[in-house]
Formats: C-alpha cells, structure tokens, sequence
C-alpha cells in the first residue's frame, strides 16, 4: 500500500477517536441532567474503539483499494487513551429531594400577613363569644346581691342628708349660765370676808364689807385670766402674769392696767340678791359712785 493510503487511514482514525469521545461525553452530561432532574438514567451506548470504523466508511476503503488482498502493514498503533468512566446516576432519595420554595414578591408576603392576621382575628372572636355566655350568667346571677349593695348605699345617703338637712335647721347656739340671777339673802355673808361660791357658775365674787354688799367679776383686767383668792394675803393674785388686786378690786401689782369690774347687785322683792351681769361698772370711769354698783344695808 502507497504512502497515501496511510495517510488516509491514520486520519479516519483520529476522526474516529474523537467521535467516540464526544458521545461519551454526551453521554454523561445526558446521565447527569437525568440524575438532576429526578428521571431514569440514560443507557449509554457502547463505546466503539478508536480502530474501529463506521460501516460507511469501511465501505469507502474497501471500493477504494479493491486490489488489496492482505492488511497493509502499519507500525503498530498506540495504545488508545482511557477515557473517564460515566458518572452514575444520583440515588433514589436524592433525586427525591423537594425543591427549595421559589422566594415570595412583596405583594405575596403583604398578603401573607393579611391572610394570619384575619385567621388570628377570627380566633379571638371566637374565644369571646365562647366567653359571653359565661358573663352574662355570673351577672344574673349577682343581680340581687348588687341590687342589695345599691339600696344599702342609697340609704345610708338618704339618711346622712336628713341628718345634715336637720342639723341646718337648729342653728350653732352658745348656751351660757343666765347672766342674772339671785345669790341668796344678805345675812347669807359675813362682814370683810369674800364669798366664792358663785365663782364656778357665774364667775362673780361676792363681797360684804361694813358699809355694804358688791360683786366683782372674776376676770383679770390684764389678759382674761382668772385671778385666785388668797385669803392670808388678803388679796386676788392672777396665776397668769401676777397681777395683783385688793379686795376692793384695786389694781396695785403686776401688769392689769385698771381694776376689776363690778356688777349691778340690788334687792329683789323677795329681799334676795340680785346680781345682773349685763351691767357692768368700771371704777377709772367713776362708774363705783352709781348707786346699783353698791347695796348698801342698813
């Protein structure tokens, strides 16, 4: 055989060889899509080896060289390239993995939210008209416990505004012992001594000197305290201030500034005492000259 026809055939085989390849390769890249998207693997076809040629082309050779009657003797060819074996196809469980979910737009995840708060909505107007029945029947049954409570109430007002409605009527009256009144007859007193019993009730000392009978307040003239009898000093002390006073009502120590008052003492139709607190006589006034300031005996 020519050198030619060696160039020819060394060339079909490297076309050959690099047709098997490529099926090779599209076989698998067909197995992996298969795995990947959960169908049955492809069967891959047998692979053709690199010095074998398609039917056609052995046909072309044959009615190309028809005198050859012995296989051309070529240097030995190389051994072919070891091609990658075909990936397997993924697992049953893989291939039956569930899909991730596609992501949600904004107008999907608003109605979302709508849709859980309408269903929480609802929820919770059911749990209030499961509730109802129980209020209604807890307040009919407090109703005349409250009805009692409310007429309690509404007396206990009624009757504090009577009281006060009454106690409007009777206005605020300041009851003091009478301020006339009738001290016993003259022979009750003993001469130069001063009588206290009226000065708890009334407030008045009763006096009985040698020409006569007078009474005289209980109030010091300094400040309104009460002044004390001290019978062995033979004089009114008053505890406030220590003013000091005779026995005839004369100022003499301590800050009073005038002396005691008297009051109007006469005879009644009865020949008691009378003394009359309304009347006041005042000594720096000259007022110890009036006749009704003094019951003089005879």
């Amino acid at each position: 055989m020519s050198e030619e026809g060696k160039t020819d055939l060394s060339s079909f085989d490297q076309i050959s060889d690099r047709v098997a390849r490529a099926k090779a390769k599209a076989e698998a890249m067909r197995a992996a899509k298969a795995a990947a998207g959960g169908g049955a693997p492809a069967t891959p076809r047998p692979a053709r080896h690199p010095t074998e040629r398609p039917p056609a082309q052995k046909a072309e050779s044959v009615s190309a060289s028809p005198q050859a009657a012995e296989p051309p003797v070529t240097a030995p060819e190389a051994a072919p390239a070891e091609r990658p074996p075909p990936r397997r196809a993924a697992p049953a469980q893989a291939a039956a993995a569930p899909a991730a979910p596609p992501a949600m737009s904004t107008a999907e995840k608003a109605a979302a939210t709508r849709r859980q708060r309408a269903a929480a909505l609802s929820k919770a107007a059911l749990g209030t008209r499961a509730a109802e029945p129980a209020e209604a029947a807890l307040s009919r049954r407090g109703f005349f416990s409250w009805l009692a409570v409310a007429w309690v109430a509404f007396t206990a007002a009624a009757a504090a505004g009577g009281a006060a409605m009454t106690r409007f009527l009777f206005p605020n009256v300041l009851f003091e012992p009478p301020q006339v009144f009738k001290a016993g007859l003259p022979e009750d007193y003993d001469v130069g001594k001063v009588d206290e019993r009226w000065k708890e009730k009334f407030g008045v000392w009763v006096v009985r000197s040698e020409q006569g009978i007078y009474a005289l307040s209980t109030t010091c003239t300094h400040l309104g305290c009460t002044p004390n009898w001290l019978e062995a000093e033979n004089k009114f002390k008053c505890p406030c201030h220590g003013s000091g006073f005779y026995r005839t009502g004369i100022n003499f120590e301590g800050p009073a500034p005038r002396p005691l008052e008297r009051y109007r003492i006469v005879l009644a139709d009865d020949g008691q005492i009378l003394v009359d607190k309304t009347k006041k006589y005042q000594q720096e006034k000259g007022q110890w000259d009036d006749p009704e300031s003094f019951l003089k005996l005879a």
